[in-house]
């Protein structure tokens, strides 16, 4: 059986351990890494699109191991502001930061595309908006290409609600693989969002215990 979890429920099983200190992000980037490693299964090339929220530092913080590992890792950035530390941790490692108008550019060129603009803070209004919904809507025509590359969803794909897998605009980057933290999201396992999210993948980040005390938001087999 598989359990998704609301955005508030995962939220309020993270906040004792971010009280506490404890590395979630850094966990979740490790897991994210990973994941993306075995999409590229030996290939190099990379680009991240990246969010203003903790979605976009996951992807950041990613980017920075699979950069030191010897992957050609690209950069856009979509929101209004950026996570310093992660950004800084991938520069340093050696990825590069490139202009949203060359998103189709980029996206014809990587192996990967890793969608890290929304996440489940985006509940309220998960449709893409401003310069990530023009991003997206840039790489789509690429994802019907043969030789396409392989979408990694951070958490949840952008522009699905996390709760009830609702999709208020179509102009979301179906993924391949979506790598989901702490438990799956409820949205991943509803409506439209089961046929966007491509194979979901749990990484445990230490919020897992508090989770398996709450009521699941949805069981699915």
């Amino acid at each position: 059986m598989r359990h998704g979890y609301t955005a508030r429920q995962v939220r309020d099983a993270e906040a004792p351990h971010l009280a506490a200190g404890e590395p979630l992000m850094a966990r979740a980037a490790l897991g994210l890494a990973a994941a993306v490693r075995d999409v590229l299964t030996g290939r190099t090339r990379v680009l991240l699109l990246v969010g203003s929220g903790n979605n976009g530092g996951d992807a950041l913080f990613a980017g920075a191991h699979l950069a030191a590992s010897g992957c050609d890792v690209r950069i856009i950035e979509v929101g209004s502001r950026v996570h310093e530390a992660a950004l800084a941790d991938a520069v340093a490692a050696g990825a590069r930061v490139s202009p949203a108008e060359d998103a189709a550019e980029l996206a014809a060129a990587s192996d990967v595309v890793v969608d890290g603009i929304l996440g489940t803070g985006a509940a309220a209004s998960p449709a893409l908006r401003g310069r990530g919904r023009e991003v997206v809507a840039a790489i789509l025509p690429i994802l019907e290409q043969a030789d396409r590359p392989r979408v990694v969803a951070v958490d949840i794909p952008s522009g699905i609600h996390p709760d009830d897998g609702t999709v208020p605009d179509p102009v979301v980057l179906a993924a391949d693989v979506t790598v989901t933290f702490g438990a799956c999201k409820a949205g991943l396992l509803r409506g439209r969002a089961v046929a966007l999210s491509g194979q979901v993948r749990v990484v445990p980040i230490g919020i897992e215990d508090d989770l398996a005390r709450l009521t699941p938001a949805i069981t699915v087999p």
